[in-house]
């Protein structure tokens, strides 16, 4: 289960909804050992794509060896699906790097709702998990909890070159 806080899913959400039609990217890290998202660290889509993204090299390698002085780790790796459900695509699960990471679809298909699913991917096989939203400004004890049942489309929005 992944659990976060709502200030960092909003980011997450207002990110994606800034870069559409393009699709968003970026990391949340936290604590190594922790699996919790502390720092929302919003990345260039180097591919600046409408159906898959990029981080920019340079700028990964910029924030990897920073989170790496900080005592952090990728926690969570997010992008956005601007035109299908919040489901990795082939090319997604081909690229994920990170067997600890959480990785966070959010889709901006439909302009008035958030459609945010959670996704471990190791060795190319994808598992859903639960979001935990904790609203840590109200109560440090609320929670929403999201498990969304989409099961996967078969839509296919891949793109050559890549």
């Amino acid at each position: 289960m992944l659990s976060i806080d709502r200030s960092i899913i909003d980011a997450i959400v207002a990110h994606a909804r800034r870069d559409h039609p393009d699709e968003a990217c970026g990391v949340v890290s936290g604590p190594v050992g922790s699996d919790t998202p502390t720092r929302h660290i919003p990345m260039e889509n180097a591919a600046r794509s409408m159906t898959f993204y990029e981080f920019d090299s340079m700028e990964q390698l910029r924030v990897w060896r920073e989170m790496d002085d900080r005592d952090e780790e990728p926690i969570v790796i997010y992008h956005s699906h601007t035109a299908t459900e919040a489901y990795p695509s082939r090319t997604d699960i081909a690229f994920a790097g990170e067997p600890g990471a959480h990785y966070l679809l959010v889709s901006t298909r439909e302009p008035d709702t958030e459609e945010i699913r959670s996704f471990r991917i190791v060795d190319g096989v994808v598992t859903e998990e639960p979001v935990r939203i904790v609203d840590a400004a109200v109560d440090p004890h609320a929670v929403q909890s999201y498990m969304f049942g989409q099961s996967p489309a078969t839509v296919d929005y891949e793109c050559s070159g890549r």
